[in-house]
């Protein structure tokens, strides 16, 4: 058995053999069955004979990760759900061609599943089902319906029931869509115009007065799809995001528009040797932020200065210069990777600002224009409840545009170490130190009666709600033992602060499983992330009995320095994916920290 000592050492090494030629991290994402469905469709739809090659792969992909119970789930680790298993079966449905035997043993286990789940795929409840699903966000549900009515599920009159996106509001002012509190954002607009051509292209019945202005509008709005295509042809970056774009303008009409030469030719280039695909590009920046962070929280620094200067050049390198297109944020933050269809984002943001001041830890006035950009910008995202949202302000209809805990934790810490190295330097600080303020008091709103604060984009997929509080709090405790630790000079906020790292460290130690792990809560299977992310956040907190049980279930886990990565990751709030970065660099933090502390009650 093996000492946490020297897995650390071990695993750090694994975490820098992990980087790229350039010295950064990319990651791997899990595959999606979802990205494999949409993108075999989009395929089939344009030119089946051309691409029987890619289809024949994703199909056999399908088929070697179909689930026991006949369904999918979104990652090759996840449980089953309605959504990926309808859209499965369209794509197999249409695709079945290419192997007919195959395909109909496929079909028949996803029929199954959907039966069990009271769905029958031929019959129009499928509709409602997925409507009540996703209830008043049309981003996912609608785009999901249209595909499976283009591929003949559940039959010819399926357009007559799914709901017309207003695509023609995509070339009215962003304030508009507030105005109207529209269920479909800004950054969503791809999907928005390719779905609500193809649906108002197929229903039979239309309104009159809707279909001249629909008419009208369909030229416009084709041209602003084309100019909103990053140069890489991927929205978002996202394959499935592309592959819906594409499918829908495929059956309307538009099959050689350079919107699907250029989405198509991205689906290509992004099919990986085992036919399948992930969710996203990748989430370079993160992961890099992610890693810097786990190797500069020990007192070892583990980068030399020339990959300091590396890493430090690549993220300054992609920080938005310009007011971005899919949904007019200002200059400043920094999006989840480098490819160009990225969007600028709160995470991301307050993770580089943070790593930058690691990586320049002695000279901070290297960095100081562009960690205080990323600050201005943060200052401008902050709602009006004082939390932070992710992409953008004002918004919170969606799931995943309201203001979160994690997001607001983080940013907090990043505010708060750039006004220290700011005001040593004489720099303006604009203002941070009230949304500092704000952000404490939303932390302190949103806290839980166990203590819990629960995360946005992370969650768990074996509790009741599929939410997950133990990363939620365990991010934003480290978050404010951060900033508790950085030399911030109210006293006042200090205390406030330690109310709730104190009721945070409670709710952990009260859902510590008893082999020492965590899960997302209370009697959930511990996973690698969840368990070195509580103990972190527990590093400063006097608890040597439960910090000691954990150790020991890391040093028993034989296969810990595998690394195999948990489905916590949740895409746009509702995709459920893995990275295989998430739980070493959690590990490498935890560990350093865990052995800094214990190296210091040694020096006392």
């Amino acid at each position: 058995m093996k000492k946490y000592e020297d897995l650390l050492k071990e695993s750090i090494d694994i975490l820098l053999n992990k980087r790229n030629e350039d010295g950064i991290w990319e990651g791997r994402l899990s595959d999606s069955a979802l990205g494999v469905a949409v993108s075999i469709t989009a395929f089939n739809f344009k030119d089946p004979e051309k691409y029987r090659h890619h289809i024949k792969m994703g199909l056999n992909w399908l088929y070697r990760n179909q689930n026991n119970d006949g369904g999918f789930g979104d990652s090759p680790e996840s449980p089953s759900n309605v959504s990926t298993s309808l859209l499965s079966f369209a794509a197999v449905s249409a695709c079945s061609w290419v192997e007919e035997v195959r395909s109909e043993k496929m079909m028949q286990g996803i029929n199954a599943y959907l039966k069990s789940s009271n769905i029958d795929a031929y019959s129009d409840d499928v509709i409602q089902r997925i409507l009540d699903h996703y209830q008043d966000d049309l981003t996912f549900s609608v785009p999901i319906l249209t595909m499976c009515a283009l591929c003949g599920i559940p039959g010819d009159e399926a357009f007559e029931k799914i709901p017309q996106l207003p695509f023609e509001l995509s070339l009215m002012p962003r304030s508009i869509y507030r105005v109207l509190n529209l269920s479909v954002v800004s950054y969503a607009i791809p999907a928005l115009i390719a779905v609500g051509i193809a649906i108002f292209r197929h229903k039979r019945r239309k309104n009159p007065l809707m279909k001249w202005i629909r008419n009208a509008s369909v030229a416009r709005a084709m041209k602003l799809l084309q100019k909103l295509q990053p140069e890489s042809g991927g929205y978002l970056e996202a394959m499935p995001l592309t592959a819906f774009v594409s499918l829908c303008l495929i059956r309307s009409g538009y099959e050689n528009h350079p919107v699907v030469t250029k989405g198509l030719k991205f689906l290509e280039d992004t099919q990986r040797h085992d036919g399948g695909w992930p969710i996203d590009i990748d989430l370079s920046t993160w992961v890099t932020t992610l890693s810097v962070k786990a190797l500069t929280s020990g007192s070892d620094m583990s980068l030399f200065p020339d990959e300091r200067a590396k890493i430090s050049h690549h993220l300054r390198s992609i920080q938005s210069l310009k007011t971005h297109p899919f949904n007019g944020t200002s200059a400043g933050g920094w999006g989840w990777t480098s490819f160009p269809g990225s969007v600028p984002d709160g995470d991301d943001t307050s993770g580089t600002i943070l790593a930058l001041l690691a990586l320049h830890k002695d000279q901070p006035e290297q960095i100081l224009p562009e960690v205080s950009n990323g600050c201005d910008w943060l200052a401008r995202l902050q709602n009006k409840d004082g939390g932070l949202p992710t992409f953008s302000k004002g918004w919170g209809k969606l799931p995943f545009d309201q203001s979160c805990c994690d997001i607001t934790g983080h940013a907090l810490l990043a505010l708060v170490q750039t006004s220290i190295v700011a005001s040593r330097q004489n720099w303006k600080v604009n203002g941070w130190n009230r949304s500092i303020e704000r952000a404490t008091r939303f932390l302190e709103v949103r806290q839980g009666s166990r203590g819990e604060l629960l995360p946005l984009w992370f969650g768990n997929q074996h509790t009741p709600k599929h939410q997950n509080p133990v990363y939620g709090t365990a991010r934003v405790v480290s978050y404010l033992n951060g900033a508790v630790q950085s030399g911030y000079p109210d006293e006042r906020i200090k205390e406030r602060w330690n109310k709730i790292i104190l009721k945070g460290c409670k709710f952990l130690l009260s859902v510590q499983n008893d082999d020492g792990s965590w899960g997302g809560d209370l009697h959930i299977p511990g996973t690698i992330e969840e368990t070195a992310l509580a103990l972190n956040a527990l590093s400063q907190y006097p608890c040597a009995a439960e910090t000691a049980r954990a150790i020991q279930w890391f040093e028993t886990k034989h296969d810990l320095l595998e690394f195999t990565p948990a489905p916590i990751g949740l895409y746009f709030a509702s995709l459920w994916y893995s990275e295989e970065l998430y739980p070493v660099t959690a590990f490498v933090e935890a560990m350093s920290k865990i052995h800094q502390y214990k190296n210091q009650l040694k020096e006392s």
